[in-house]
């Protein structure tokens, strides 16, 4: 027996339960509800278009869709529309949480094992560790690392993704409303889907791409489900075993699409079998009293329902094992609701789904956070916005009441469908069960929203076809919506744009949120807007004064600022606002690992005084107490250790930071760092390989490991090193320091053009580079262009006037070309001011006078020369040369001589005798010719921050994501 439909009903006929089969089954069972007959409206298969079917439809379009059928029409257009809604979103950059989920997370890089996906949470993290946000979605993160793959960090072909995949939720979400809503009528709700405001942060962010995935396999799973059961007394266990995995297979894109199973209970309950509430009683009564028997009917559904039961415990198991048994730690600033006492914990909670109904209905003030203070905690019974939750529940209640209290038709269907699309795939973010790490998420409303929608086409489609004279008024209504969330829908996609443009429209809606001024300010601080920055961090202190994060980024900008002494105040306020430890609890479980990032600030501020460095291994140590796995305090410690000359130390610390992250590629990069203070190459060489093995593009080691292969010497490790150069420069082509050494491979290999180009590339990129500006004055020098390496040794000496090789180099070029005597004594002059007992620069200022004729003053100069260098027979040599020309001077004069001829011609013997090369007397350090061994500067060889030192892990930002 099977129920007949008029054609606005959905497609497929839904079997009624089979009657009672015996005399007592009938006198205990409650027979099936009955049936209303209605005779059939003959369909036709494949209806053509014609503008008289579908008013929507233009005249002039129908030639061009002539052909196809009037769903096909439908699908197009809303693909049309989807397109349309979010084309300018692929303009936008990776923002908020974009930035941890795929700039930042390794997962995605193809050196990265596939399995890691499958044992780390969607931002990176081991899934067992406390840090972790518990959100395990490795199908999600797979689509992001196809696209990695495909396009690195482009954000364009995420952004293609993610509307291309919310194009195909809407086709899906079409077919689905077909099944309870005539075509019309699910044209209607797919359209109200694709535009609708809410939808750009699970659309325009890229992570929202877990709603549309998981809301994809959503649809299919329950779809699968209906086919499974078309035939109410029998089921294809082969489909339902297809359901079970579809179901799988959206919980691994986002939690929340095991709620599916809720929806399909439901399905199976009120829609299929047709019970509603009282008949349910009826049902249940004779049992629960041990009388009577079930009826055969009840066989099949209970296997179904046992199925979904079956299938709900192994997911929820083989999540908690995934987990590791433990929820994630979240702060009272991620959900403030959370740490509130009874009544405004559960006021606060349940106001939140009024808020989120709010949002679905009016979707005008959209914010991409709503966590901190953004929703004011209820405090009390007489807060006047508890009527405002009152009226959500009341609306639900009536809603569900008026569906479950009436007999089975498709207006109550639909109803009850609607509420279950829009209540159970909210669940998992309700708090009910267990905290959430947010107060509203915009995102999570995506799959509810598909009740909404449905039930908002339910209630266009009643008025559209109660009266025909209503019907330009129900278009104009739907039109005016549609432009007015299209609209919406596109401006808020401009939001989207940068980091800055987001903050600032989530400050236009909300003022106090300081996690929002955080987020401006960090946006501004990576511009190098440092006092606009403060200002907003500032901002985030007044709005939430006990943020640890924000008293943090005040003192890095500070810092940034190099207001010093701020900054360390800023520090320590943010140090105060840390919560004490309490007996017999574990710390780690009780802050936020974020904010330890105030030891690690306040150590590096505090570490550039010599004098400080035991005060701030103190701080590095203090941290390590109070998380062990702190893996950025081991890495600190370490660098401070380097510093003291403790290398033994700082190696057994990075070797217990591996303990704990063996897969760190900073840790293997800074265990090579020792080894290059120790001297060992071989050794540092094969941590930084091991680094790059983690990492292949880490610009560090990639830069280290080849200097260490090029001063190796033999052609194949110097081969490796320029290809390693090649690709450091190939993802950061302002990395000057790769540009000097790849002009020192060059000079190795004699290539003076292309050393000359690649030394002024580095200097374009930074104009006080001491090494590349050295060795490309020499190289000119050498080259016989001593003109055009004067201004690059002026250059040097202008930024560097410490520079005693560039500033002989310098002098030797004033004398021998351009013959300006007073600015090489003048360079002279200034290098024995730098260090009175340098010899080199001594003789060369001699030569000075000896070139000005000043005879005597060379003598003694060239006397105090020899005193300082007894054993440097050029010296001696040049000394007897003045004073035999002094000698013969003064016989001269003696004999009554032209003095001025005399002069001159004692100066012309000079010159004869000693020829005044200065290059060859400029010498390294190590006191080899810079002639055949350009300076190298070591400062800059294995150079890991601006002071020089090991590499400075100090973290750039206190960023908050949720």
């Amino acid at each position: 027996m099977e129920v007949e439909l008029d054609d606005s009903s959905s497609d497929a006929t839904l079997p009624m339960a089979t009657p009672p089969s015996s005399e007592e089954d009938h006198l205990l069972i409650l027979p099936p509800p009955p049936v209303r007959r209605v005779r059939r409206k003959k369909r036709v298969e494949g209806q053509k278009v014609t503008f008289e079917s579908c008013p929507l439809f233009p005249r002039i379009l129908h030639k061009l869709f002539k052909t196809m059928s009037l769903s096909h029409v439908y699908c197009t257009i809303i693909l049309i529309t989807c397109m349309l809604a979010y084309y300018n979103s692929l303009n936008c950059q990776l923002v908020f949480d974009d930035v941890s989920a795929i700039r930042d997370n390794r997962d995605l890089r193809p050196q990265t094992p596939i399995k890691n996906l499958f044992f780390n949470d969607f931002w990176g993290t081991s899934m067992h560790k406390e840090q972790s946000h518990k959100s395990y979605r490795p199908f999600c993160v797979l689509t992001f690392r196809f696209n990695y793959l495909l396009h690195g960090l482009e954000p364009m072909g995420y952004h293609l993704v993610n509307v291309i995949l919310h194009g195909i939720v809407c086709i899906l979400y079409f077919r689905l409303c077909t099944m309870f809503l005539p075509e019309l009528g699910s044209f209607v709700a797919s359209m109200l889907f694709a535009v609708h405001p809410i939808h750009t942060e699970a659309v325009t962010g890229v992570v929202g791409r877990a709603e549309s995935l998981s809301s994809i396999f959503f649809i299919l799973a329950f779809t699968t489900y209906v086919k499974a059961t078309k035939k109410r007394s029998k089921t294809d266990w082969k489909l339902m075993l297809v359901c079970s995995l579809l179901v799988a297979v959206a919980m691994l894109c986002k939690e929340q699409g095991i709620t599916v199973l809720g929806v399909c209970a439901v399905y199976e309950i009120f829609i299929l079998q047709k019970l509603r509430v009282k008949d349910l009683i009826l049902l249940l009564q004779p049992a629960l009293r041990g009388k009577g028997s079930l009826p055969s009917w009840i066989s099949p559904v209970s296997q179904r329902m046992l199925a979904l039961i079956a299938t709900v415990i192994v997911l929820f198991f083989g999540r908690l094992i995934v987990m590791g048994s433990q929820l994630p730690v979240f702060t009272r600033f991620d959900n403030p609701a959370s740490v509130a006492e009874f009544p405004v914990r559960h006021l606060t909670y349940n106001y939140l789904i009024a808020m989120n109904s709010w949002l679905l209905l009016f979707p005008c003030d959209l914010c991409c956070d709503w966590t901190m203070n953004t929703v004011p905690l209820i405090e009390g019974w007489g807060d006047p916005r508890n009527f405002a939750t009152i009226s959500t529940f009341a609306v639900l209640f009536l809603l569900a009441k008026a569906a479950l209290s009436r007999g089975s038709d498709r207006h109550s269907n639909i109803v009850i469908m609607g509420l279950s699309l829009m209540v159970f795939p909210f669940l998992p973010a309700s708090n009910l069960f267990f905290p959430v790490g947010f107060v509203i998420a915009e995102r999570i409303l995506y799959i509810p929203s598909m009740g909404f929608c449905l039930i908002v086409a339910y209630g266009w489609t009643r008025i559209y076809s109660s009266n025909k004279e209503r019907r330009k008024w129900c278009w104009l209504f739907l039109a005016g919506l549609l432009f007015l969330h299209g609209a919406k829908t596109h401006v808020r996609n401009n939001d989207w744009e940068s980091e800055y443009s987001i903050f600032m429209a989530g400050l236009r809606v909300n003022q106090r949120n300081a996690k929002l001024y955080n987020n401006v300010g960090h946006a501004l601080e990576s511009q190098g807007k440092y006092k606009d920055a403060l200002f907003y961090f500032q901002k985030a202190v007044g709005s939430q004064a006990d943020d640890i994060g924000a008293h943090i980024n005040v003192g890095r900008t500070y810092n940034n600022l190099k207001l010093y002494k701020e900054a360390e105040d800023a520090y320590l306020k943010a140090k105060s606002l840390l919560p004490k430890a309490k007996p017999g609890e574990s710390y780690q479980a009780r802050i936020a690992p974020n904010h330890l990032n105030v030891f690690l600030n306040l150590a590096n501020l505090i570490a550039r005084n010599e004098t400080r460095l035991e005060e701030a291994d103190r701080l590095y140590r203090q941290a390590i107490s109070m998380r062990a796995d702190y893996t950025q305090a081991y890495i600190n410690r370490g660098d401070i250790l380097l510093k003291m000359n403790r290398t033994k130390e700082a190696q057994e610390v990075y070797e217990r930071a591996l303990f704990y992250d063996s897969s760190n590629p900073d840790i293997y990069y800074n265990l090579g760092v020792v080894y290059l203070e120790q001297g060992k190459p071989s050794q540092a060489l094969a941590y930084l390989d091991k680094a790059l093995d983690f990492e292949p593009e880490h610009s560090q080691a990639l830069l280290n490991s080849a200097i260490v292969l090029s001063e190796l010497g033999d052609p194949p490790h110097r081969a490796i090193a320029k290809q390693r150069l090649l690709t450091l420069l190939s993802r950061d082509t302002n990395n000057e320091r790769a540009y000097f050494h790849m002009g020192m491979l060059a000079m190795d290999d004699r290539d003076s053009e292309n050393a000359e180009k690649y030394f002024r590339l580095a200097i374009q990129l930074k104009e006080d580079f001491r090494s590349a500006l050295f060795n490309l004055a020499l190289l000119l020098a050498d080259s016989q262009r001593p003109l055009e390496a004067a201004p690059f040794l002026n250059q040097l000496v202008k930024y560097h006037p410490d520079h005693i090789k560039g500033l002989i180099l310098l002098g030797d070029i004033y004398i021998n070309n351009i013959k300006d005597l007073d600015s090489a004594e003048a360079c002279y002059q200034r290098i024995l001011t730098l260090d009175p007992e340098n010899v080199q620069g001594l003789h060369n200022l001699c030569v000075v006078y000896v070139e000005r004729g000043d005879l005597l003053r060379a003598e003694k100069c060239f006397i105090r020369a020899s005193q300082l260098a007894p054993h440097e027979e050029y010296i001696v040599r040049h000394l007897k040369i003045v004073q035999q020309r002094i000698n013969k001077l003064t016989s001269v004069v003696n004999q009554n001589s032209p003095t001025k001829s005399v002069m001159q011609k004692s100066q012309n013997e000079f010159d004869d005798t000693f020829d005044v090369d200065h290059v060859d007397d400029a010498t390294t350090e190590d006191g080899a010719s810079d002639q055949n061994h350009p300076e190298n500067d070591n400062s800059n060889d294995v150079n890991f921050g601006d002071n020089g030192s090991s590499k400075n892990y100090m973290p750039n930002t206190e960023k908050i994501f949720p």
